[in-house]
């Protein structure tokens, strides 16, 4: 996860299989209190109360996702000055420095899990970018987490200690606790038992309210990618063989749209059968695949930074050491925007006539904009102007919905998501994407 700004905020409601027979408005959404986190405190709700499934069912489930986005004026401003600051330190710099990234925009998408029996509600991000679950413990005293749900360890009869710390660094973001096992239930179809996850002891600021009115992080990268040497979630699913499918899909509507998404675990949607295009997935950590390439409109020039002399070099080497030696972009659920190198991005903003400083353009030059191709595993993956561009109606601004990070590894995050369906099929290690069906 490379920015912690995109999240999952949803009602949970199961569609099972027919060996579960389970009513598709029953479930998670049935048994959660729908009171929200708002204004800086947390309404007391009530512990779900749902029923433990046979450990030999398998079934899918969809959770519906709904889109938080928008920032007051001021604090607009305030990010524009951030990113002007940002950019101009970026060309400045060496791409071996490592930045960290800033929040632009409070954007993103969260969803509700269970942990615990009786299972206690918490929101959580939905984050193909790491591999960790993680919620508030009881014992944390971070304003972050005296705004937020936090774990009761001592309610749960299913609970079990594991007497080891865990400290994350992401983009954005620090947390440190202590790791414990317990029944972790993302519906009533679908129950993780003897699940790995930590309970905050420290949250730094990035998780305060307004912001993050999330409670925590559920990863859905590959147990590589896991700090503490815990299980993953998708690897723990795939090995109890809980899944229709081994694989879960992805939809997320803009907010120009319909504002909300959906996550499918054990299925994906049909009506994307013929359209999806796969490619393979890089390593072993995250969902993170080979970039060859990002042209505009019909023109031949290669704006990847670098990208001709490795295509080059690499074009007589075998597929595996030629994608060792590729550039490499991770799809993540769990970033607001597209993060790249800035000498590629600012080739890019300068070609369409926007800023290289601010990301900022005319509003009114988008109808003459074409659109960019991402070469992702040897593929083309095209954005149209209005999803790349960010049009913020009331500002009348408008603005490019990526941002430097002096690194090589690129984050194809919630713009590019939100063009197209995503399918992840955990077991073969492969990413399915095309353009989203209006």
């Amino acid at each position: 996860m490379k920015l912690v700004t995109v999240a999952l905020l949803a009602l949970m409601r199961s569609v099972v299989g027919a060996a579960i027979n389970t009513p598709v408005d029953g479930g998670l959404a049935a048994s959660f209190d729908d009171t929200m986190v708002e204004g800086g405190h947390v309404e007391k709700t009530s512990n779900m109360h749902l029923p433990i499934t046979p450990d030999n069912v398998k079934g899918s489930f969809k959770v519906p996702l709904y889109l938080k986005n928008g920032l007051d004026p001021e604090s607009r401003r305030k990010d524009r000055i951030k990113r002007s600051r940002k950019m101009k330190s970026m060309a400045e710099s060496s791409l071996s420095n490592i930045a960290p990234l800033t929040n632009v925009r409070d954007y993103y998408y969260y969803g509700y899990i269970g942990i615990g029996n009786p299972p206690q509600k918490f929101s959580v991000i939905f984050d193909t970018g790491s591999s960790n679950i993680w919620v508030p413990g009881e014992n944390c005293r971070s304003s972050a987490c005296a705004s937020h749900r936090r774990f009761n360890k001592d309610q749960s009869s299913t609970f079990v200690p594991k007497n080891q710390t865990i400290e994350i660094q992401y983009g954005t973001g620090f947390i440190a606790g202590n790791i414990g096992s317990d029944t972790v239930q993302v519906s009533s179809a679908v129950v993780l038992r003897n699940q790995s996850f930590a309970m905050t002891s420290v949250e730094d600021k990035t998780f305060d309210l307004p912001r993050s009115q999330f409670d925590g992080l559920f990863g859905l990268g590959f147990t590589g990618g896991a700090e503490g040497g815990i299980e993953a979630p998708v690897d723990a699913m795939l090995r109890e063989n809980i899944l229709q499918d081994p694989l879960f899909g992805v939809k997320l509507y803009s907010s120009n749209n319909k504002g909300k998404g959906e996550i499918s675990f054990g299925s994906y949607d049909q009506n994307y059968t013929d359209k999806l295009t796969w490619v393979d997935v890089y390593g072993d950590y995250f969902w993170a695949t080979t970039m060859e390439g990002i042209f505009y409109g019909d023109e031949s020039i290669n704006y990847l930074y670098g990208a001709d002399k490795i295509n080059n070099i690499t074009s007589t080497l075998p597929p595996q050491a030629k994608a060792r030696a590729s550039r490499k972009a991770l799809l993540d659920t769990g970033s607001s925007l597209i993060y790249g190198d800035p000498f590629t991005l600012a080739a890019m903003s300068i070609r369409i006539g926007a800023d290289p400083s601010t990301g900022e353009i005319p509003c009114s030059s988008l109808a003459l904009l074409k659109p960019f191709h991402f070469i992702l595993g040897g593929k083309p993956f095209t954005m149209n102007p209005d999803e790349y561009i960010y049009h913020d109606e009331e500002s009348g601004s408008c603005e490019v919905q990526w941002m430097p990070v002096s690194e090589y590894l690129w984050v194809m995050g919630i713009p590019f998501l939100q063009s197209h369906y995503s399918v992840y099929n955990i077991k073969d290690r492969k990413i399915g994407l095309a353009r989203v069906i209006n």
